[in-house]
């Protein structure tokens, strides 16, 4: 990867960093085609990492609900049919080496791969990706099937009407994806609830209520699980449910 980028660094000494490194490389990388060697070396470390990490299954949970789940977790580590990545318009992943976001985490552990694919994607529609929608990929290297893209909306203010309806919109957008796919399960992460600043409390009634509203009015037996990774945002989903 320094390679391609015409640049040299010393490999640190010890695992962490290089591992932090390798990250980094990963997450700045340009979508661009590689050799067969290099994806098949990736590729197996990637799935170590996840297996080592280990590896929940949806048959593994039990339900709150009626076909949902809750569960506290890194998503990244989730076998269901697709996941939910909270992306951005240009729908590329996140560029920032090591950040936090589930954007960069869900790039880094899928492959460079994926980020080849969402560019593909774009590069077809011509235009940045309208918040409230979805695109459908594969995972690769993730234990889930599929990765969902969904851009959420931006609060920078005062909470209006618009943002709620296009949060709703990005959850219908999934659920559709999902099912128009064969996807028997989905598993949402916390859309925008993060550097999007869209106030959680709000987001999770708005979540919840419009997978609720699909399921009656579709009649779908999709299973949805709310992935929440932070403490904060499980006691607010725990609130809903009881």
């Amino acid at each position: 990867m320094l390679e391609e980028r015409g640049e040299t660094a010393e490999i640190p000494r010890d695992e962490y960093s290089r591992k932090r490194l390798l990250r980094s490389l990963f997450n700045l990388r340009m979508p661009m085609a590689c050799s067969e060697e290099f994806l098949r070396v990736q590729d197996e470390y990637l799935q170590e990492q996840t297996k080592n990490k280990g590896v929940t299954d949806i048959d593994d949970l039990q339900p709150v609900a009626e076909d949902i789940y809750l569960w506290q977790g890194d998503i990244t580590t989730l076998r269901c049919d697709a996941i939910v990545n909270a992306a951005n318009s240009q729908m590329l992943g996140c560029f920032s080496p090591c950040h936090g976001c589930i954007d960069n985490a869900i790039h880094t552990f899928a492959g460079v791969q994926l980020r080849a694919a969402c560019n593909e994607l774009m590069t077809a529609q011509g235009y940045e990706e309208p918040t409230g929608q979805a695109k459908i990929t594969p995972a690769y290297n993730l234990p889930s099937k599929y990765v969902i893209h969904t851009v959420g909306p931006i609060v920078s203010g005062r909470l209006t009407e618009e943002h709620c309806e296009l949060l709703k919109s990005c959850y219908l957008s999934c659920l559709k994806l999902a099912e128009e796919n064969g996807c028997e399960s989905v598993a949402f992460c916390c859309i925008s609830t993060g550097v999007f600043g869209f106030p959680k409390e709000e987001a999770a009634k708005i979540a919840l209520n419009t997978v609720r509203e699909y399921k009656s009015e579709t009649d779908s037996g999709v299973k949805v699980i709310f992935n929440v990774f932070g403490d904060s945002d499980l006691r607010i989903y725990q609130s809903l449910f009881n």
